[in-house]
């Protein structure tokens, strides 16, 4: 019932999208991409998953799980692969715990080390969209500027004052709050040297700007051209908006906000739907070797 009416949610979107573009205009750029281009793209695009699973693995390992590099490379495939193309009710991290129970390990780790890299990853995407709209300030209006700029010091600052809940010992005495305070607990006790926190951000940083370099790949394999620095400021408040589960792998919500920030310089709509259009055609491609890690272990077992 869930995904029925995800589904609805999602064609709907499109219906409203295809208001506003010339539809015969839209088939026509999608017919014209240069492959060559959309090759690198998902070159970009490979290259940030294999990045997000080897952050992984460093938070995995800190937490005593001794597992290979490939290991979290097939097993995060196969969670992208449930996310893009199996419309299921396992998502994509529930692949990933399930895969470290079948090893033998604790759920309850699992479940926690794959919490802790989502934190981490979203973090570094609040710290690269606020650093591009520092350095590149004037890009967009200062009204939408400004917002990011509140948003993302705010989400930062949030995640900073997670670590100091610890400290704050009658939350521990409430249902509800007692999660925060046993999560600041963990927190720092995995990173107590700061030093890793920080080289995990910076990783979070170069998984997101391989994505964002891969939706600039597709940009221009469609003639669509406009500066790097304005994917940097507009790209990760989409991916933001994505972690919305309203709509199947974020199909209509994704278009929706390109087209809507693209357009804030001026950007035509159709030529934007179009590069959202071949980014979402990307990503199930991209995530097909999941398909084949996952039928492979289900023979082994």
């Amino acid at each position: 019932m869930k995904n029925i009416i995800k589904l609805i949610l999602t064609i709907v979107m499109f219906y409203f999208l295809f208001q506003y573009v010339d539809f015969k205009n839209l088939i026509k750029i999608l017919a014209k991409s240069h492959g060559g281009t959309i090759v690198i793209a998902l070159l970009f695009q490979l290259a940030s998953t294999y990045f997000a699973a080897y952050r992984w693995r460093l938070i995995m390992k800190m937490l005593v799980f001794n597992e290979r590099v490939s290991y979290y490379v097939k097993s995060y495939f196969k969670g992208s692969f449930f996310n893009q193309v199996l419309p299921s009710s396992i998502g994509g991290d529930a692949v990933k715990i399930i895969d470290l129970t079948q090893k033998g390990y604790d759920k309850k780790d699992a479940f926690y080390g794959v919490f802790v890299d989502r934190i981490v990853g979203l973090v570094g995407l609040l710290v690269l969209n606020l650093l591009a709209t520092v350095m590149f300030y004037g890009t967009f209006d200062s009204d939408f500027s400004l917002l990011i700029i509140i948003l993302t010091v705010g989400g930062i600052s949030g995640f900073a004052l997670l670590f100091h809940l610890e400290k704050i010992t009658f939350l521990a005495n409430y249902k509800i709050l007692n999660l925060f305070h046993r999560l600041a607990k963990r927190l720092n006790s995995l990173y107590k040297n700061r030093t890793l926190l920080y080289l995990h951000i910076a990783i979070s940083v170069l998984v997101h700007m391989l994505t964002i370099l891969a939706i600039y790949a597709l940009a221009l394999s469609i003639d669509f051209h406009m500066s790097f620095q304005i994917f940097l400021i507009a790209v990760p408040p989409v991916f933001l908006l994505t972690v919305i589960p309203i709509s199947l792998a974020g199909w209509g919500i994704r278009e929706g906000a390109m087209v809507g920030i693209f357009m804030l310089v001026g950007a035509d709509e159709t030529k934007v739907l179009a590069m959202s259009i071949l980014y979402g055609l990307l990503l199930i491609i991209s995530s097909l070797p999941g398909s084949y890690f996952w039928i492979k272990s289900k023979k082994a077992t």
